[in-house]
């Protein structure tokens, strides 16, 4: 029996965690009311009912609350606030790795640039890292202390409404076609987030390519991710969300992806195009592509169920599929808030479903850690890895012993 209580104390990574999708409803409000920034309510209940919901009919409708998450959080003071509390709530979950993703673009305008935008968050997340290195729990109890990493995204698209610097770009190049603008953007944002991590020592570990896959094919972006591999900027791209199978191979092999973000469709062969003879064999042999070469697949069960109602139940969703490939894929949040979830309910959900064992789960939490784009020289992951299977394999023990004076 895999209990609540266990779960959450095991060691957790989130490597797939949206900033501005993780607010705490009451920080929402209280930054909107200080803002000037409306809300169609001004209840925690009433936020839930009508933006935040429990279930969506579509991915337009999930990604609507992000127009209000991403208002309230255009000062350095908001983007700092809200990382502490997010990695305040991770910790408090048993979360001792994550890695927060968000776009800087959404945030920047002429009082807010993007050094000031990341190192906002950067502060924000340390302080919550400092708390607990200094807690009982790391100093007298021993547990593994919170580490934390940045990854930038860059979009598929946007217009000039998305944020005031999409609209100044869209301004300086009105007579360009959108998707040049669009690379133009991503390759901006790939040399901003090289130069800060060198520069500026900020812990930036990742470039992510979010967005409507639909007919904004990640290859439009394809300079921006050869900058930052060029750079030793890992990478991951958000494919397999809400478009098939090739839009999986095409983000591993020309972008490098070192992981996918969601993943979902990989086993959906009737997604494949008119170009793929064999859809079956097509996916079969993309399975054993992504599992000879450990690419990790970053699964977010609620967030897919949300956004795509045509799964239905947990039990439907392919990480079951994933599991029996024995592909390396962690489950992760994607967004907190949008989704009313934490790494443990992620947790809780897939070991319900999918009946995993304890070598499943402890394989799928530590692939979490191993695939993690961890800040630092390779000994100091190494260290920090040990540091967590030892406190894994030592809260194991300590269930296995409770268990057996209960009986």
């Amino acid at each position: 029996m895999i209990s609540d209580s266990f779960i959450r104390a095991l060691p957790k990574t989130d490597l797939h965690v949206h900033l501005d999708g993780s607010i705490r409803i009451p920080t929402l409000i209280e930054l909107a009311r200080s803002q000037g920034v409306d809300l169609p309510t001004w209840t925690p209940d009433g936020l839930t009912d009508l933006v935040f919901k429990k279930t969506y009919n579509s991915l337009v409708e999930y990604l609507a609350g992000f127009q209000y998450t991403v208002a309230v959080l255009q000062t350095a003071e908001a983007l700092e606030r809200v990382a502490y509390e997010l990695g305040v709530d991770n910790i408090e979950e048993g979360t001792r790795y994550v890695e927060v993703r968000f776009a800087p673009h959404l945030h920047m305008h002429d009082g807010l640039g993007f050094d000031d935008v990341l190192a906002a968050v950067t502060r924000g997340l340390d302080r919550a890292r400092i708390e607990h290195e200094q807690s009982d729990a790391v100093q007298v109890n021993g547990e593994p202390p919170f580490r934390f990493g940045i990854i930038v995204c860059s979009l598929r698209r946007f217009d000039d409404s998305s944020s005031r610097w999409y609209g100044r770009l869209f301004q300086q190049f009105s007579d360009a076609p959108k998707k040049q603008i669009y690379r133009m953007a991503s390759l901006e944002l790939a040399r901003s987030a090289v130069r800060c991590r060198d520069e500026l020592d900020m812990p930036i570990v990742a470039f992510d390519l979010a967005g409507q896959e639909h007919g904004y094919p990640a290859r439009d972006h394809v300079e921006a991710y050869q900058y930052v591999h060029r750079h030793f900027l890992k990478k991951t791209v958000h494919a397999g969300e809400a478009y098939g199978p090739e839009s999986i191979f095409e983000a591993i092999t020309e972008l490098h992806a070192d992981r996918i973000g969601h993943g979902y469709h990989l086993f959906s062969p009737e997604l494949c195009g008119p170009k793929v003879a064999s859809p079956d064999d097509y996916v079969g042999r993309l399975a054993r592509y992504i599992a000879d070469r450990r690419v990790t697949i970053e699964v977010c069960i609620t967030s897919n169920l949300q956004t795509n109602p045509a799964i239905g139940e947990v039990k439907n969703h392919h990480f079951g599929k994933m599991l029996g490939a024995r592909l390396s894929a962690t489950l992760c949040t994607d967004n907190r808030l949008h989704s009313h979830t934490t790494v443990s309910n992620e947790i809780r959900l897939a070991v319900d479903a999918f009946n995993m064992d304890h070598h499943q789960l402890r394989n799928t939490i530590i692939y979490g850690f191993k695939r993690s784009f961890f800040p630092g020289s390779y000994t100091d992951k190494r260290d920090y890895v040990r540091r967590v299977i030892d406190h894994y394999d030592r809260v194991v023990r300590e269930d296995e012993e409770s268990n057996r004076n209960r009986m």
